[in-house]
C-alpha cells in the first residue's frame, strides 16, 4: 500500500520553509521579558526578521534550484538510453523494481519488472525504455529527491562498475556492513537486521513487512530520527555503568551518531535521522529547558537549509513529533515508571527507555493515522512487548558492521546471538499484527484535523500524567531529572519556551499544509474498476479519479454498454479499447463510439466496421501492440500482447487479442481478453487481480500463468447458462487448487474494485 504526503512542500513558494525556520530561530534566542536582560526594541525585531527573510529567500532558494537543476529531463514517451550509479537501495514490490540512478544527463528513476538482479547503493547500471512523467503519488517523494522523469525499461543491467570517490569509499563501507550482518544468520533475520541496523529492508518478504506494519513497529525497519534516538537512550544506562559524567555521556552518544551515519550509507534520509538523532538525544539530555527547544528548532533550521522540501517528508515530520513528545513527556513519565527505584539502577533505566518508546509513540498517532487513514492500535504494546531486543539487537548489529570493516574478524558469534533478538522482534511483530483489531481505519481531513487531534492528544496527556503526579505525592518539577523547585518566573519562563517552540513547530508544519492533502492519496478517491455483466461477452470500466474513464470491450451490441455507463454518469472515456474484433466484446463498441465522447479507439486488429464506426465518431486511431502505453491520470495501461509483427498474419483472432496490464499506484489488474496462457506467452509478474482468459474455457497454461502472478482475486465475465460450459471446472479446480477466490458475472452481477490508498476491495 502506498502512503500519501500530508504535508506538501510545494505548496509554498521556494525559500519560505527556511525563512520560517530561520526567523522561529532567531526570536527563540532573543531574551525573554523579565529575564533580567535588555527586552528587545523595535528596530532589533526589524532587523532579525529582515535578515532572517533574506537568509531563508536566497538559501532556500539556491538549495530548490541545485536540486531541480541536477534532474534527467526529456519529452514524454521519448525514448533513451542511460548509464549511471545507483544511488538509493532499490524498491522491490508487486513485480517491479524502482531505483534511483544517477546518471552523466542528471538524476533520474528507472522502473523495470522483475527479475531484476540484485543491485547495490553504487554499482553501475545500463537501461533502456521510454522516458515518462512520474504518477500524480510519487510527485512529492521524488521532487525532494531531485528526480523529474521515470525511465520505464524492459531490464536494469550492471555493467560491472562502480562509482569512486568519496561516495565511493562510502559504498565500500556500507557494502562491507551488509557482508557481515549476513555471516552467519538465517536469511530471514539477515534481512531483518539490515533493516535495523541500515534502513535496508528491501530483502525483507512481504509477509513480514506487512506484519511490522500491522504492529506498528515498521519505523524499526527504516533509519530514522526516532530510532536513533531510542538506540542512544537506552545505551545510556551502559555508559552510565563505566562511570561516564553527563558531559561524557552526551559526547559519547553524538560521536556513536556521527560514526554510525557514514556507516549505515550517509544517504539524505540517514543524514536527516542523525541531525534529528543528536537534536534528540541533546534535547533529552540538556540541562536547561530552553536548551532543548533550542536544539530542535537548530534541527529543523538545518535540515530545511540542506532540502526546503523536507517538510513534506513522513520521516521528517515523525521524527519531529517523536522528539517533541520525548522532550514533553519522557521526564515526567519516568518516574511514574520507575516508582521509588534509585537514578541509574536497572529498574530506573527500563523505566526511562519504557518512557521514550511512549511518548514516541503517542506523539506520532496523529500524523500516522493522517497519512495512512489507519492506526495501529498494537502499536503500544508491541513497542513496549520488543523493547528490551530492539537496543540490544542494534547494538550487536552495528557491532557486527563496524567489525566487518576488518578483513578476517569474526562476526558470527555477534550474528548467533543477534539473529535470537531480531527473531524475537520479528515474532513479536508477527503476534500483534494477527488479531483484526491490529489496525483500525482512522481519518483525520486536513491540517485541521490533524491540529485537533494534537489538542485533544496533549489535554489527555496533561490530565493522565498530573493525576499520575498527584497520586504518588510529587510536584511536576521534581518530577524532570530531579532538578530543583525553580521560582515562579523561572516557571513561566519555561512554559512559555516549550509552548513558543511548540507553536512555531506545529506553525511551520500548518503554513506547509495550507493547500491540504494530495486528493489522489487522501483515501477518499480512487481507482474504480467495474466488471460490467454483459452476459456472455467482456466488458470493463476503468474510472481513475484524475482522469476520463478506459472502457476494454464493449460485450455484445444487445448489452447496451453505452447506455449503462450513461446512467452511471459516464459522458466521455479517454479511450475505448477492443482487445479483437469478435462480436461478444466488440460488438457494442460501435454504440459507444455514437453515444460518448470517445478521445481514442484502440485496437490491435480490426475491421471496416470498427474502423468506421471511429471516424465517425472522430475518434482518434490508435493501434496497440506489445510495448505500447496509455495513460489517464494516474491509470497506467501496459500492452503485453499480441508483438506487432503478428498482426495481419490471420488465424485466430483469439491469438492475437490484446493482453493489458492495468497498474494505478500499486495495484495491478491483468486485463487477458481471450488469450488463453497456453498459446500466448506472456509474463507480467505479481498481480493483484487477473481477469481470467476466455471467459473460464479450458486453459493448459492457467496454472503456470497462477504460480507467475499469484492473484489475490480472479474475475470471470460469462454469461449465465451459455452453452460453452464456461467457466470450466478445470479452470475453477486450478483456481481453487492455488487458492485463489473467484467471482462470476454470471453469479454475481456487475463486479466493483474499489482501491484507494489504503487498499482495495471488492463488491459484486
Amino acid at each position: 500500500m502506498a502512503s500519501s504526503p500530508l504535508l506538501q512542500s510545494r505548496a509554498l513558494g521556494p525559500g519560505q520553509l527556511v525563512t520560517i525556520a530561520a526567523l522561529a530561530l532567531a526570536l527563540a534566542l532573543l531574551p525573554p521579558r523579565g529575564s533580567g536582560a535588555a527586552g528587545p526594541g523595535a528596530a532589533w525585531l526589524a532587523l532579525v526578521t529582515t535578515l532572517a527573510l533574506a537568509t531563508g529567500a536566497l538559501a532556500g532558494g539556491a538549495r530548490l534550484a541545485a536540486i531541480d537543476g541536477g534532474a534527467l529531463r526529456a519529452p514524454n514517451g521519448a525514448r533513451a538510453e542511460l548509464r549511471g550509479d545507483v544511488a538509493s537501495v532499490p524498491r522491490r514490490d508487486d513485480g517491479k523494481v524502482d531505483v534511483e540512478v544517477a546518471a552523466q544527463a542528471g538524476r533520474v528513476l528507472v522502473s523495470a519488472p522483475e527479475p531484476v538482479p540484485e543491485l547495490r547503493v553504487g554499482d553501475e547500471v545500463e537501461a533502456a525504455g521510454v522516458m515518462a512523467e512520474p504518477e500524480d503519488w510519487q510527485l512529492p517523494w521524488l521532487r525532494r529527491r531531485g528526480i523529474a522523469m521515470v525511465l520505464r525499461a524492459g531490464a536494469i543491467d550492471p555493467t560491472g562498475g562502480r562509482r569512486g570517490g568519496v561516495q565511493g569509499r562510502l559504498d565500500s563501507v556500507r557494502n562491507r556492513a551488509e557482508a557481515a550482518l549476513e555471516k552467519g544468520m538465517p536469511e530471514l533475520e539477515a534481512a531483518l537486521a539490515r533493516g535495523f541496523v541500515l534502513g535496508q529492508d528491501d530483502s525483507v518478504d512481504p509477509g513480514t513487512r506487512t506484519d511490522f506494519k500491522r504492529s506498528g513497529l515498521a519505523h524499526i525497519l527504516a533509519v530514522s530520527g526516532q530510532n536513533v534516538v531510542l538506540l542512544c537512550i537506552l545505551a545510556w544506562p551502559l555508559l552510565a555503568l563505566v562511570g561516564l559524567t553527563l558531559r561524557a555521556r552526551l559526547i559519547c552518544l553524538i560521536v556513536l551518531v556521527a560514526l554510525y551515519v557514514p556507516l549505515a550509507g550517509a544517504a539524505p534520509s540517514i543524514q536527516r535521522a542523525g541531525v534529528m538523532g543528536i537534536a534528540g538525544i541533546a534535547a533529552a539530555l540538556a540541562g536547561r529547558p530552553a536548551v532543548r527547544w533550542y536544539v530542535v528548532l537548530v534541527a529543523a533550521t538545518a535540515t530545511l537549509a540542506v532540502n526546503p522540501r523536507t517538510s513534506g517528508d513522513i520521516g521528517w515530520q515523525l521524527s519531529f513529533a517523536a522528539v517533541i513528545g520525548i522532550i514533553l513527556w519522557t521526564a515526567r513519565l519516568t518516574p511514574l515508571l520507575a516508582g521509588s527505584s534509585r537514578r541509574g539502577s536497572p529498574r530506573h533505566a527500563v523505566a526511562e527507555g519504557a518512557a521514550v518508546t511512549i511518548a514516541a509513540t503517542v506523539a506520532t498517532a496523529p500524523l500516522m493515522a493522517a497519512h495512512f487513514d489507519s492506526f495501529s492500535l498494537a502499536s503500544l504494546p508491541a513497542n513496549l512487548l520488543a523493547l528490551p531486543a530492539v537496543a540490544p539487537a542494534m547494538w550487536l548489529g552495528m557491532l557486527s558492521a563496524i567489525a566487518g570493516q576488518v578483513p578476517g574478524l569474526p562476526v558470527e558469534p555477534l550474528n548467533a546471538v543477534n539473529a535470537l533478538l531480531v527473531g524475537y522482534v520479528a515474532q513479536v511483530a508477527h503476534w500483534l499484527a494477527a488479531p483484526g483489531w491490529a489496525l483500525v481505519g482512522v481519518r483525520l481531513n486536513g491540517p485541521g484535523a490533524v491540529a485537533a487531534a494534537y489538542a485533544l492528544l496533549a489535554a489527555t496527556m496533561a490530565l493522565l500524567l498530573g493525576w499520575g503526579e498527584r497520586r504518588r505525592g510529587m510536584s511536576v518539577l521534581k518530577a524532570e531529572m530531579g532538578s530543583p523547585e525553580l521560582a515562579p518566573g523561572a516557571r513561566r519562563r519555561r512554559a512559555g519556551l516549550a509552548i513558543g517552540g511548540i507553536a512555531v513547530l506545529l506553525a511551520t508544519i500548518a503554513l506547509v499544509a495550507l493547500r491540504g492533502r494530495d486528493p489522489a492519496g487522501s483515501g477518499a478517491a480512487g481507482l474504480r474498476v467495474e466488471v460490467i455483466d454483459v452476459g456472455q461477452g467482456d466488458s470493463i470500466l476503468l474510472d481513475p479519479p484524475k482522469g476520463e474513464p478506459v472502457l476494454i470491450d464493449a460485450g455484445p451490441e444487445d448489452a447496451a454498454v453505452a447506455e449503462h455507463l450513461r446512467s452511471e454518469g459516464v459522458g466521455s472515456l479517454a479511450a475505448a479499447i477492443a482487445t479483437h474484433d469478435q462480436s461478444d466484446h466488440a460488438g457494442g463498441i460501435p454504440g459507444v463510439l455514437a453515444t460518448l465522447n470517445v478521445e481514442r479507439f484502440g485496437y490491435a486488429m480490426a475491421g471496416d466496421a470498427l474502423r468506421g464506426a471511429a471516424a465517425a465518431a472522430g475518434s482518434e486511431p490508435l493501434p496497440l501492440a506489445e510495448g505500447d502505453e496509455l495513460r489517464s491520470g494516474a491509470l497506467h495501461l501496459e500492452v503485453l500482447w499480441p508483438p506487432r509483427e503478428l498482426l495481419g498474419s490471420g488465424g485466430d483472432p483469439n491469438e492475437t487479442s490484446l493482453v493489458l496490464l492495468a497498474e494505478w499506484r500499486h495495484f495491478s489488474m491483468l486485463l487477458t481478453g481471450d488469450a488463453e496462457s497456453d498459446a500466448v506467452p506472456y509474463d507480467p509478474g505479481p498481480v493483484d487481480v487477473l481477469k481470467l482468459a476466455h471467459h473460464g474455457s479450458e486453459d493448459a497454461g492457467l496454472s503456470s500463468l497462477l504460480e507467475g502472478t499469484v492473484p489475490k482475486l480472479a474475475v470471470i465475465s460469462v454469461g449465465e447458462g451459455n452453452s460453452y460450459g464456461h467457466p470450466t471446472a478445470e479452470a475453477l479446480g486450478e483456481l481453487r487448487g492455488h487458492g485463489v477466490p473467484a467471482m462470476r458475472t454470471d453469479l454475481d452481477g456487475d463486479i466493483e474494485i474499489r482501491v484507494s490508498s489504503r487498499g482495495w476491495g471488492v463488491t459484486g
